[in-house]
């Protein structure tokens, strides 16, 4: 039995670590580059634009999503009320979903929004399920969350989709603080 409990915890501390690992997105210190997105909740709803563009140097969070799922939703309503809370700072952020049929999206991020009142965090879609180029999405990263201000990524978090919990969404927000000071 106490090898079996042994064995048990040394195959969660090797799945937590490998999951801890996920590399994706830009790192620390990079430069995000621009691109572009079709808004679907957003104060261009309908269009097509550059949310880095138009946020300039602001402090921004960024999450690319793989699909907008409950855990998701969660983590954007968390942030859109930090965003809300510091429109003072000019905070601003935006959630792309990455996937090869927008058009099948579009409901489903509307609902996703009025359901949970997401009002300060557009979401959007990106064209193809990889992502920008120059952001290196990781294919095994279903959430990847950026933060970055002045140009600067200062937070990066690459989760799995069943990495995203409570205790994850808790630190996410926590690390608001990073691009707010």
């Amino acid at each position: 039995m106490r090898t079996l409990l042994a064995l048990t915890i040394v195959a969660s501390a090797v799945s937590v670590g490998t999951a801890a690992d996920i590399k994706s997105g830009l790192q620390v210190g990079d430069y995000p580059a621009a691109f572009y997105v079709a808004d679907i909740t957003g104060p261009a709803a309908g269009t097509k634009l550059c949310y880095r563009c138009r946020y300039g140097a602001k402090p921004v969070v960024n999450i690319f999503a793989r699909k907008m799922d409950d855990n998701v939703t969660k983590l954007v309503k968390e942030l859109d009320a930090v965003v809300a809370k510091n429109k003072d700072s000019e905070m601003s952020g935006f959630v792309v979903v990455l996937t090869d049929d927008p058009d099948a999206q579009e409901a489903g991020l509307k609902k996703a929004a009025k359901d949970a009142g997401i009002t300060h965090v557009p979401l959007t879609v990106f064209e193809n399920s990889v992502g920008p180029a120059k952001y290196k999405i990781s294919k095994d990263a279903d959430i990847t969350v950026l933060m970055w201000v002045e140009s600067d990524v200062k937070v990066n978090h690459a989760l799995k989709a069943d990495q995203l919990n409570s205790e994850a969404i808790a630190k996410i927000v926590g690390d608001t603080k990073k691009i707010l000071n």
